[in-house]
């Protein structure tokens, strides 16, 4: 892949998070494994080259089991990006973690089917480790400017990826906070894997929209229009994080193993 440097930075917006820059450039990328969810958006935030892609689109018309996370991936990685920034609409699995909590997510389950969610497909065996999937760089640097903000942030957790359109059961969702997961989420996965898998170091911000349906009876159900209602009202919050922890990511990438992922998996 010759990437063409036009970012280093890269963004994915949720449900609820389709517009973040003014003063951008659009720019349609075509790739190997089809269209991406969106053109890319690319503006400038302090030092950074910054591109924005809504994961579901612009108009919201792409369900979370049918997005292309491939084209996505490689897209960012096709215009020079070396970290990817995911934010998410998210459930909550445990009731101390609250509606309008950002969650700074350390580890995934991955609970989808049939989603392509790797690009290593031979003929050299490629093994990445998912261990310590998401960057501890930008973890650290993610977590500070919340506390800094004000915004009530958990600094790990756990969340666990269905494949959607449906909420769970509350069954399923009893069952996954029996687990001691914190978070649920339908994009989650295999977006930041990828990411790992090109050598750019995926973060994960989960901001708490509702209760999920195994906690019904201490809260209500969950609905659609509910999660995008606590969105909104926490989109502020979200694009302030994304602005100050940005403006701080440092430009190399010295101390951070991310950019060796390929190499540290063939054998």
């Amino acid at each position: 892949m010759e990437n063409k440097k036009l970012a280093d930075i890269g963004v994915f917006g949720g449900s609820g998070f389709y517009k973040f820059l003014d003063n951008i450039e659009e720019v349609k990328v075509e790739t190997p494994y089809g269209m991406p969810s969106e053109n890319l958006f690319i503006g400038q935030i302090g030092s950074h080259k910054v591109a924005f892609m809504p994961r579901h689109g612009r108009n919201h018309t792409i369900l979370p089991h049918l997005i292309n996370y491939r084209a996505n991936v490689w897209a960012m990685k096709h215009v020079g990006c070396e970290r990817v920034i995911s934010p998410c609409a998210a459930g909550s699995l445990q009731k101390h973690v609250k509606p309008g909590d950002f969650v700074i997510c350390d580890q995934f389950v991955d609970w989808t089917d049939g989603r392509k969610s790797t690009f290593f497909e031979g003929p050299v065996v490629t093994h990445p480790s998912a261990a310590e999937t998401y960057c501890p760089e930008l973890r650290s640097l993610a977590i500070k400017t919340a506390k800094d903000l004000g915004i009530n942030v958990h600094e790990t957790g756990t969340v666990v990826v269905i494949n959607g359109p449906r909420f769970s059961t509350k069954s399923e969702s009893k069952f996954f906070t029996n687990q001691g997961w914190e978070v649920i989420n339908m994009t989650a996965f295999p977006e930041a894997y990828l990411v790992k898998e090109m050598d750019m170091c995926p973060l994960n911000i989960s901001l708490i929209t509702d209760y999920d349906a195994g906690l019904v009876g201490d809260v209500p159900p969950v609905s659609h229009h509910e999660v995008i209602e606590v969105f909104n009202s926490n989109v502020a919050n979200l694009k302030n994080l994304l602005f100050k922890m940005i403006e701080n990511i440092p430009t190399s990438r010295d101390n951070c193993e991310c950019k060796n992922t390929k190499k540290n998996s063939q054998l």
